[in-house]
């Protein structure tokens, strides 16, 4: 897929999601977390060359650009989606599944400063709330929603739902859908 192709996917799935999105144009100029994410893919395409300080510094510069951190070395699949965007961080052995999003302040961080893998790995078509620390080298399944402020440090199965601090795993309830659990009140510590 070329750059072009995957910027006007990043777009669509941007409008998709945002319901204050109008247009193209106010999503390519205006949505901070959609720059960091165009960033991250160059600084990972050098990372990935072995360009490390280079990769580095454009990261660094783009998280004071933009108020997001992520590490070059992370693992971003498609249509990944930053609402809001500043103070979000992902650690570099992060694996992040295609369609998923995240709202402001989430941390996909590590809990140790051992070698090898130290960073969540979220699947496909996960959904994160505020301010939600997912931390150590964890597995969050697939269609899975993380609820504002929760704190997650143990795997969780597919079509999970975790609240609390720490977080607990229950199933989604059949037609429960993402905005209405990221919304709703129950779900915020």
């Amino acid at each position: 897929m070329s750059a072009f192709a995957r910027m006007r996917e990043d777009l669509a799935a941007a409008k998709l999601r945002d319901p204050a999105a109008r247009s193209g144009l106010e999503i390519a100029v205006l949505y901070s977390g959609l720059h960091a994410i165009w960033s991250y893919r160059v600084a990972h395409v050098l990372w990935e060359r072995g360009l490390r300080f280079p990769a580095r510094a454009l990261s660094q510069l783009t998280r004071w650009l933009t108020g997001v951190e992520i590490h070059p070395g992370a693992q971003v699949g498609r249509r990944f989606f930053i609402d809001h965007g500043m103070g979000v961080v992902i650690g570099e052995t992060a694996e992040i599944g295609d369609d998923v999003m995240l709202y402001h302040g989430v941390t996909l961080g590590g809990r140790t400063r051992e070698g090898g893998k130290r960073h969540p790995t979220l699947g496909d078509g996960v959904a994160v709330g505020s301010g939600a620390k997912i931390l150590g080298p964890i597995t969050i399944g697939a269609g899975s929603v993380i609820g504002a402020n929760a704190v997650v440090t143990r795997d969780a199965p597919e079509d999970s739902v975790l609240v609390g601090v720490p977080a607990k795993a229950r199933p989604r309830s059949t037609g429960e859908e993402t905005r209405g659990i990221l919304t709703a009140p129950e779900y915020f510590i």
